[in-house]
């Protein structure tokens, strides 16, 4: 009953919107000047949240102190939700140093997730079509869907806690973490490993990120196109709309659409929180100040057994 919807079908029209356009040659393309314009009004808008953030005049009284608009709310509960739960707990007294660059990381990559979600293409093919004016698309996509984005912020990210590992530990200590305190004699096979996966951490960053934005928008792509094309036997008339077919396929795949968009949603945010932690968990493995603490903290038991410690209540 579906054959002659799905014949005319074509998958590949679906790949069109996840397909980068180039403007200027391989120099600017559809997504990197996306992304461009999302990063001027990524700096002006956090610039604004930043004076909403601000502590205000002393003639305001108790009211300096409160955070101005609900937007700018919602980007402080947000910063501090990801300062105390996620960048302190894996960073302790360093989480400071690295707060703006985690931070950034995160919010601009939900950013580009949710520019990617918006339909600027198809506005801009509306655009033309109402007013005659064909025009090339210049602007839409998700720029995290584009291995190229992804992984120059892997590559960012890599160096950040290459160089924090370097300055912290020294070039020795920087090297001795291949082997992770084990005996000397399976140096040969725990350092190729490390080495291996010192690499291997960067291209998960970039990979993943890139594989979810542009799997779901695939996904939701082609849910569109049966839209398309159950509306399209119901124009025609033919054998599946005689038999409601064309209806219930558009029916079912709005609904699919729907639902992949919330999900879309969700993962915008997801994709954009596991980038941010995975590099802060990385910055951490090469914090020597955890291995610090663990020691001390040795040194301290040895010292003062726990039926000593008074602070610590024991009980029968």
């Amino acid at each position: 009953m579906v054959a002659p919807v799905l014949a005319e079908f074509d998958a590949m029209k679906a790949v069109e919107h996840v397909k980068d356009v180039k403007l200027i040659g391989d120099i600017l393309t559809m997504n990197t000047l996306t992304m461009i314009i999302v990063g001027v009004l990524f700096v002006l808008f956090m610039t604004w949240v930043a004076n909403k953030v601000a502590t205000g005049p002393e003639s305001q009284g108790n009211e300096r102190y409160v955070t101005k608009g609900k937007l700018g709310q919602l980007v402080e509960v947000i910063a501090l939700y990801m300062r105390d739960t996620v960048i302190r707990p894996q960073l302790g007294h360093r989480a400071d140093a690295f707060m703006p660059f985690l931070l950034t990381l995160f919010f601009f990559i939900l950013a580009l997730n949710l520019v990617g979600l918006i339909p600027l293409m198809d506005i801009q093919h509306l655009i033309g079509g109402v007013t005659g004016m064909h025009f090339p698309t210049f602007i839409g996509g998700t720029a995290t869907g584009r291995l190229g984005v992804t992984a120059a912020l892997a590559v960012m990210a890599f160096i950040l806690w290459q160089i924090n590992g370097l300055r912290q530990n020294g070039l020795k200590g920087w090297a001795m973490h291949f082997t992770g305190g084990a005996p000397w004699y399976v140096a040969p096979i725990m350092v190729p490993v490390e080495i291996l996966g010192m690499f291997v951490k960067p291209f998960a960053l970039a990979v993943r990120l890139f594989a979810n934005m542009t799997a779901g928008h695939v996904l939701l792509a082609v849910l569109i196109m049966f839209i398309t094309a159950g509306f399209g036997a119901l124009a025609n008339m033919g054998p599946v709309a005689q038999y409601g077919g064309g209806t219930l396929i558009a029916v079912i795949s709005i609904a699919a659409a729907v639902a992949i968009m919330f999900l879309e949603l969700f993962v915008a945010f997801l994709q954009a929180f596991i980038f941010m932690f995975l590099t802060t968990l990385f910055i951490a493995q090469l914090e020597h100040h955890h291995h610090d603490e663990h020691h001390g903290a040795e040194e301290h038991d040895l010292d003062h057994p726990m039926s000593e410690d008074e602070a610590i209540p024991m009980t029968a």
